[in-house]
């Protein structure tokens, strides 16, 4: 049978997989000393260390954990369940970046295999190859990850006998070395407060080199990677992912808005096109539509640089490149970090640690060697300081919601765009239900209603949004447009399949833009108290009462406008 260890402290549980567990150190070097003092022998076979959002060399434990085996076998399978709700622009930067990551792996004597199909295949044929004893893969938060990393591991318990399935270690990148999760403070300012150290990112191992016979495989063009995903037996499932194509944007633009008004909004897309000019020669912003950074990760520690020195001039063309793409995307303060460098973090080209990192140490360059007590010097190195150590602990409280169960139901996780939402589903069968919550309040608003209406004969969804509650907070640009993408892209990606909308509050009226944009995926409106406009006078749904009632009898979805308390007893709730 196959075992399962964790590469990080034995108190973060991982997956609910088996409790064994190896610990290491954080420093590199007392991790390697340890790896080899606890476990003789052990890491003398074959390591597969399978690349999924951590495609890189710097900072990868796992590499150096495996590093001491005698043969080194990286793959990376191009899997639709994780690739699926990536857009165009994204999967080219997953190809950019595995390019470089095979160069980088070659430099050192190793290689990359590439796949495409079932990681679960992918890894039990690979096993085969080349009578793997370890699989090391990181450690997923979202549910749908750590539902395919169970039934990869599963699979590997089917091999003919038990000496043949491999050890299957999970591993993190830790920002702090914390002892116990339950632990942890309740709010992300108290837990800044505690001014917990930040451990060093990891240098770049020596690997020994491959003399393996193998079928390396080939990096697919971005045209054979899109017509791989859309090769899907069931059309309806396509047709139904590409609701997601067109932005709210450009559907109020050519079908909803007068034309004066779409004059109006067109002018802010064109100021936004006009910084989409010729780039530069060595430009980090590599992707078609070129509005990130992306490539490898030393390019993107290089356009960092640029964006760390923004306040300093520069006769460096690639610089100037980002320091002009930074003013456009510094919408409010700070926001053009994870604008520009967010997909680069949740692809795992560069390491929040690595960020973390290189921003200190510019702050001390700045300071003769010191950090301020009153703070950043600069507001990008605050910006990128932030916002990875914000990620790094909404990380962690998506971990440990998973593992309290002092809930009637569970936590799951989502990843939108590289921000974890959390939400829950009661119920196995039946209607679905999505219920939405108003501002200030998170998803167990709906608590004494979740199970009632389950109990009904529905499967009942329930979903905290961006900002709010313990789903992420990144520093971004909130508006209901925004926040209608977010719930089209979880009826799409996790409902899958049409759905009764419940919005109490604002919540009611994200569900109504929903069910106007795309009224395909609304079975019916379900609207509690609803609110209106986010910021009145500069939103992009102009609407009056009149109008948004006009709006919900336009989208042909049926309508249920309720200015009642939500009660215990829900069945009320639901349109006949």
């Amino acid at each position: 049978m196959a075992k399962l260890f964790t590469l990080t402290s034995p108190h973060f549980p991982a997956l609910s997989f088996l409790p064994n567990t190896l610990r290491f150190s954080q420093s590199p070097f007392l991790l390697r000393a340890q790896s080899r003092s606890q476990i003789q022998g052990e890491r003398r076979g074959v390591a597969v260390l399978w690349f999924k959002h951590d495609l890189r060399i710097d900072d990868h434990p796992a590499l150096v954990a495996a590093s001491d085996h005698r043969a080194l076998v990286p793959l990376y399978v191009f899997d639709r369940r994780i690739l699926s709700r990536f857009s165009d622009e994204m999967l080219e930067m997953v190809l950019l970046a595995l390019e470089d990551l095979r160069n980088s792996l070659r430099s050192k004597g190793s290689n990359l295999v590439i796949r495409l199909g079932s990681a679960e295949s992918v890894l039990r044929k690979l096993v085969k190859e080349v009578n793997a004893t370890h699989i090391y893969a990181e450690e997923e938060v979202e549910h749908d990850l750590r539902k395919l990393m169970t039934i990869a591991k599963e699979t590997l318990q089917t091999l003919p006998s038990p000496e043949e399935s491999p050890k299957f270690v999970l591993w993190r990148t830790p920002f702090y070395d914390i002892e116990s999760l339950m632990g942890l403070p309740a709010s992300y300012d108290d837990f800044i407060k505690s001014k917990l150290p930040v451990s060093s990112p990891l240098p770049q191992p020596e690997l020994y080199r491959t003399n393996m016979e193998l079928d390396w495989g080939s990096v697919p063009t971005l045209t054979e990677l899109v017509e791989f995903m859309d090769e899907n037996p069931c059309k309806l499932r396509k047709s139904w992912t590409s609701i997601k194509d067109k932005s709210a944007e450009t559907i109020m633009m050519k079908e909803a808005l007068k034309a004066g008004e779409s004059n109006r909004i067109s002018s802010r897309f064109k100021n936004a096109q006009r910084f989409q000019q010729k780039r530069v020669v060595n430009s980090v912003f590599v992707t078609q539509g070129g509005s990130t950074v992306g490539g490898g990760t030393n390019a993107v520690v290089n356009a960092l640089a640029a964006y760390l020195r923004y306040l300093e001039g520069t006769a460096r063309d690639d610089w100037q490149e980002v320091h002009e793409r930074m003013r456009n995307a510094e919408s409010r303060e700070g926001a053009s970090f994870i604008k520009l460098f967010g997909p680069a973090l949740s692809l795992g080209i560069i390491s929040r640690r690595r960020v973390h990192y290189e921003a200190i140490k510019y702050e001390k360059e700045r300071n003769a060697g010191f950090l301020s007590p009153f703070g950043y010097s600069t507001v990008s190195a605050a910006a990128a300081i932030d916002a990875v150590c914000s990620m790094e602990w909404y990380w962690l409280m998506s971990i440990r919601s998973q593992i309290s169960d002092y809930r009637n139901y569970h936590i799951r996780v989502w990843s939108w765009k590289g921000h974890l939402i959390q939400y829950t589903v009661v119920g196995h069968e039946g209607p679905a239900i999505l219920l939405v919550h108003g501002f200030g309040a998170f998803l167990e608003h709906y608590r004494d209603n979740i199970y009632d209406l389950a109990e009904k004969g529905n499967r009942v969804w329930a979903i905290t949004l961006l900002g709010f509650g313990k789903s992420e907070k990144p520093n971004v640009v909130y508006t209901e447009l925004m926040w209608a993408e977010l719930l089209r892209d979880f009826v799409v990606d996790v409902v899958g399949q049409p759905a009764h909308l419940v919005g109490n509050s604002i919540g009611g009226y994200f569900v109504a833009i929903l069910a106007w944009l795309w009224p395909t995926l609304a079975k019916s409106v379900v609207l509690v108290n609803s609110a209106g406009n986010v910021v009145p006078g500069y939103s992009f749904v102009p609407f009056t009462k009149t109008n948004f009632r006009a709006c919900l009898a336009g989208c042909s979805t049926p309508c249920l406008l309720l200015k009642v308390k939500i009660k215990r007893h829900s069945e009320e709730l639901l349109p006949n």
